[in-house]
């Protein structure tokens, strides 16, 4: 079998440095608890290793980051690289909470074109995942920032004289650049600020870039990760390209593969790299004349994973 290895993958340098972050935390010195403030990134994986070390993680995806602030009344807190409102922030400043903030740099500076735009008067629409921590933060800045997924929710917004459409850093910039065509119907003089983050677009223009001769796109990730679920998307829709996500190569259904002659591998950027290249060595190795190849147990542990 043909592999054709799409570049980049591994971390992303948002993830990198929310990761850093926390291992340079002296965690044996630590007297009172920390918690993260919802998953680190969206990898399990990643997550369980820090569980084990003592971190607290509080996640449920029915609460906000505000209402899960009240189940921390003292110790440190870590906000994830998703990013948290400013509300946020206040909240575990009142409770005198210490903060270590991971957000992303390119998250960070999106919600300042935020807050740039809407301090010049613009109305924000911002095109989103409802109940992802970046666009929930993101809607929070402000009653003026109205989400929306895809084009038919721009029917129920109203009229806006000053409008700006902004998005998602891990969005598709495809579906992007179609939600802003169908924008301009209803809001002729709409601003576009594309936020997408650089680890996002390149990874995408690198899936639509693929060999045309390509069978499967394997797409290695989370799949609460939402970069990870728009590279199989792009995959599929805009190379026309089958694409299934898998977190680990446990997860990869050895059927898909019949009749395959060439495979193509890329990651979501929390992905640790470890996981991938576990993938990409089984498929340097199969055979699907040889059963002898067709395990696909993984030896990646939440000890080893980083």
């Amino acid at each position: 079998m043909e592999i054709q290895k799409l570049i980049p993958r591994g971390y992303c340098h948002g993830v990198v440095n929310a990761i850093k972050m926390i291992k340079q935390l002296d965690l044996s010195q630590q007297t009172q608890p920390i918690y993260l403030l919802g998953m680190l990134i969206h990898n399990k994986k990643v997550n369980d290793f820090f569980a084990e070390k003592g971190i607290r993680i509080l996640h449920n995806p029915f609460r906000t980051r505000l209402e899960l602030l009240d189940h921390i009344e003292e110790g440190t807190v870590i906000f994830t690289a998703h990013g948290v409102s400013d509300d946020v922030i206040q909240k575990a400043k009142a409770k005198h909470l210490d903060i270590v903030d991971t957000t992303c740099s390119d998250v960070r500076k999106s919600f300042d074109v935020i807050e740039e735009y809407l301090s010049d008067g613009y109305t924000i629409i911002y095109i989103g995942k409802k109940g992802h921590p970046e666009s929930e933060a993101a809607r929070s800045i402000s009653d003026d920032v109205y989400l929306i997924e895809d084009e038919a929710e721009l029917d129920a917004l109203p009229a806006f004289e000053k409008v700006a459409l902004t998005n998602q850093t891990t969005m598709s910039f495809y579906d992007v650049y179609r939600i802003h065509q169908s924008a301009l119907d209803k809001y002729p003089n709409i601003q576009l600020i594309d936020e997408i983050c650089d680890a996002t677009r390149s990874r995408q223009e690198a899936v639509i870039n693929q060999d045309k001769d390509v069978d499967l796109c394997i797409v290695v990730g989370d799949h609460l990760s939402n970069n990870t679920k728009k590279l199989a998307e792009v995959s599929e829709k805009e190379a026309n390209i089958p694409a299934i996500v898998i977190e680990t190569l446990a997860d990869l259904d050895i059927n898909r593969l019949t009749n395959v002659k060439k495979v193509s591998v890329t990651s979501g950027a929390s992905t640790p790299t470890k996981i991938t290249n576990e993938v990409v060595k089984f498929l340097e190795l199969f055979d699907q004349n040889n059963p002898v190849t067709f395990h696909t147990t993984s030896h990646i542990t939440k000890k080893n994973v980083l």
